[in-house]
């Protein structure tokens, strides 16, 4: 299982004070460097974190794959055109929300989606669609031409009752097998941390897991190498273990 470091909250701290440091682009070396797979970005409409000059920048310095989140805008589109990361990941977004929250309605907007995972695919970019554990939303990602799907596990990582978790758990499993069974690259990931991603890891239709608010929160207090460490241990043995 991969493992995709999301760096926003780095460039998150920055803007808080409206300096140069931290540094997105050292955080995105530092994490090659101690074990990710890739380098996972989103560049926002409202540019809260991640900005323009970031994702050139992360893009012409790493040797892994840059994962360029995005909205489903003109903007955006011509924005990854430009950059040519090696992934896109179109989630939805609103201007008001904290974090993203929830995963992007396909089946509503079919043809604008298979619009422009077509104009992606034809620059040689790989689209993945961060979508709900939805048996519909799936099916229309097929529709769409879509070879990578997220599946959002937030509903998962919010769950405070054992039996709920249990429930978003099983949902995003069987999501995950049903995309896997139709040819579809499975990834997953938001709000999960070193404490609940273990049985998310144990899924084996699973090929990736993107984190990026628990690394850098978890960072502050042991550093970015051992926080990333610490992950791909956890992930590593939850792989090794029988589900």
């Amino acid at each position: 299982m991969l493992l995709g470091v999301n760096i926003d909250h780095v460039a998150t701290v920055r803007n808080a004070r409206g300096s140069i440091y931290p540094s997105p682009l050292e955080a995105a070396l530092l994490a090659e460097t101690h074990g990710a797979d890739l380098i996972t970005m989103h560049l926002r409409e409202d540019r809260r974190h991640i900005h323009d000059a970031d994702v050139f920048a992360v893009k012409n310095a790493i040797s892994t794959r840059l994962n360029l989140e995005m909205a489903l805008t003109p903007e955006m589109l011509d924005n990854a055109l430009a950059v040519q990361p090696a992934d896109v990941c179109i989630v939805p977004e609103k201007r008001q929300e904290i974090t993203t929250e929830g995963g992007l309605d396909v089946l509503s907007q079919q043809d604008k989606v298979a619009e422009y995972t077509q104009k992606l695919t034809a620059a040689g970019i790989r689209v993945s669609l961060f979508v709900d554990a939805d048996k519909q939303q799936i099916q229309a990602c097929r529709e769409v031409g879509a070879p990578v799907i997220e599946l959002h596990t937030g509903a998962y990582a919010d769950s405070t009752d054992k039996e709920q978790r249990q429930q978003q758990l099983a949902r995003i499993e069987e999501a995950a097998h049903q995309a896997s069974e139709m040819g579809i690259i499975v990834n997953a990931g938001h709000g999960l941390n070193i404490h609940n991603v273990t049985p998310i890891a144990k899924i084996l239709a699973i090929h990736e897991l993107n984190i990026g608010h628990a690394l850098i929160a978890q960072a502050i207090f042991i550093g970015l190498p051992q926080a990333i460490e610490q992950m791909k241990t956890t992930i590593f043995r939850a792989r090794s273990i029988p589900y």
